[in-house]
């Protein structure tokens, strides 16, 4: 066996991928930002993506500004910095933690759901049945979720990034001894609107890739119940990597030199 040959076609078959999930995106795209709009399906959606992860994602930021203060002053006590932890509790969560998290936490949740609800009804033939109705399931079923998630995830990660700084506040008066005055004034000196602001871009590029990669590959589910539970693994992974390879290229733009 050649592995070259190998590699060959795995690098095809990921080139491959790539180009329809690029031009499913496109389609996605152009249909859900034309009219006509499904304004009650909309609504649902953000009451699924939005309202419904918003526990997973508090809870999540929470315990996450209350580990990072922990880990900060141990490393800032060091070098005799503690005053630094309020500072970088803030940066740390308003930046990285906040958007990353939250999109890992709601790709698990709700574009397993997505992948999952939009591969039984490709294999229960559901999809077809609307196209015989004269209704486009791109824009009926991929847009309402793409233009829920895109505006969802940054009130997520707004919420989260507030909840997160608490978290690491009770933990820094709590049991660090910082001063509760000293505390905020620190993390209000040193958090800038930019800070806040490339954390919600993130987050938006987030929700996109989420509903993107649930709607498509439920949309290509195949093959019965197995074909509706890999296209729900493959949504969770997909999404997971590029939220990663995605947070290094926007934190490059965003930060860069």
């Amino acid at each position: 066996m050649n592995p070259l040959a190998g590699i060959g076609r795995m690098a095809l078959g990921v080139m491959t991928e790539t180009g329809r999930i690029s031009l499913f995106a496109r389609v996605a795209l152009l249909q859900g930002l034309t009219p006509r709009y499904y304004i009650r399906q909309i609504a649902l959606q953000f009451f699924r993506i939005g309202y419904t992860s918003l526990p997973v994602v508090a809870l999540t930021a929470f315990f996450t500004g209350g580990a990072l203060a922990l880990q900060i002053y141990l490393g800032s006590s060091r070098f005799n910095a503690e005053s630094l932890v309020a500072s970088i509790v803030a940066l740390g969560i308003t930046r990285e933690l906040g958007p990353v998290l939250a999109g890992l936490m709601v790709s698990g949740r709700v574009g397993a759901s997505i992948a999952a609800e939009l591969g039984t009804m490709r294999v229960t033939e559901q999809i077809d049945a609307l196209v015989t109705l004269s209704t486009n399931p791109q824009k009926y079923l991929v847009g309402p979720r793409l233009l829920a998630a895109v505006i969802s995830l940054p009130l997520l990660v707004g919420i989260g990034d507030t909840i997160g700084i608490f978290g690491g506040y009770i933990v820094g008066t709590r049991s660090l001894g910082f001063n509760e005055y000293a505390y905020l004034k620190n993390t209000a000196d040193f958090l800038h609107t930019s800070d806040v602001t490339s954390g919600l871009i993130k987050a938006a590029v987030f929700g996109f890739i989420i509903a993107l990669m649930g709607c498509y590959h439920g949309f290509n589910s195949k093959g019965g119940a197995q074909g509706v539970g890999r296209a729900t693994t493959n949504a969770v992974v997909s999404s997971a990597i590029l939220i990663l390879a995605a947070n290094f290229l926007l934190t490059s733009l965003l930060f860069g030199d």
